[in-house]
């Protein structure tokens, strides 16, 4: 019963949202008519209502303005010729591109053209790198989806465990590997992502140094060299490693 009269009370609350909304938007313009020069013609046809972007703040996803931006601040520190990027956001290898070369690789490649910017097809689960041959490297908020078929890869229960062994295998001795993924209480939400304890990761990364840790919170604070013990009161953090290997 009580279930009931939440979502009663939810979809009353959000009618009378929208309904506020929309009459402001009809009452902005009438008004805009009023006012409005003959540069532009106004037809209902072409109206594009949006109601829902007068907030106090802007809004973003937390998780993906943060780690990007962690990672390019970390990859201007240590300059590489070049830089590998696996399957992260677009947004992140287009810019970082700017002042690195970047060569981006996924499974569904992008067609992305831009100058200092390759993307290419690659499989996670079967680089085309030499041991220890890339020196620097990012897989950013991929790993916790590979063999779970989102995105048409074959199901795999340990894909994510064979993409690692992968990115560790390629990376140079000394090299440096950014490496991002959903953290807090181990589970799987399927088949959009794993999300996974500090302590799985460190220990999928044996030979490796961690030179930072960052977290972005479960309340959308980013916080740079983070304390790992509160990852576990996160439920759906986004856990930032930088890994050196040994």
């Amino acid at each position: 019963m009580k279930k009931l009269v939440y979502k009663y009370i939810h979809i009353t609350k959000t009618y009378y949202h929208n309904y506020k909304a929309r009459k402001k938007f009809d009452n902005d313009l009438t008004t805009f008519k009023s006012k409005s020069d003959s540069r532009f013609s106004i037809n209902n046809e072409d109206n594009f209502p949006c109601l829902n972007d007068n907030t106090n703040n802007t809004g973003f996803d937390a998780h993906y303005v943060y780690h990007p931006a962690w990672a390019t601040r970390i990859i201007k520190d240590i300059n590489p010729s070049k830089h590998i990027d696996i399957s992260s956001t677009l947004h992140f290898c287009s810019q970082l591109s700017a002042y690195v070369p970047v060569d981006f690789y996924d499974y569904r490649p992008a067609n992305l053209t831009l100058p200092n910017l390759k993307t290419l097809k690659g499989d996670l689960m079967n680089l085309d790198f030499s041991d220890n041959s890339v020196e620097s490297i990012s897989c950013m908020h991929t790993v916790e989806h590979i063999g779970l078929g989102r995105y048409g890869d074959p199901i795999d229960p340990i894909g994510d465990l064979k993409a690692i062994e992968e990115l560790k295998r390629v990376v140079a001795k000394g090299g440096s590997l950014l490496f991002v993924v959903p953290v807090g209480k181990a589970r799987i939400q399927f088949n959009a992502h794993r999300i996974y304890s500090f302590e799985m990761i460190l220990s999928c990364f044996e030979g490796f140094e961690l030179k930072n840790f960052s977290l972005i919170t479960d309340l959308g604070d980013f916080i740079w060299n983070a304390n790992p013990e509160i990852v576990s009161n996160q439920k759906y953090g986004c856990g930032c490693f930088w890994l050196i290997k040994s």
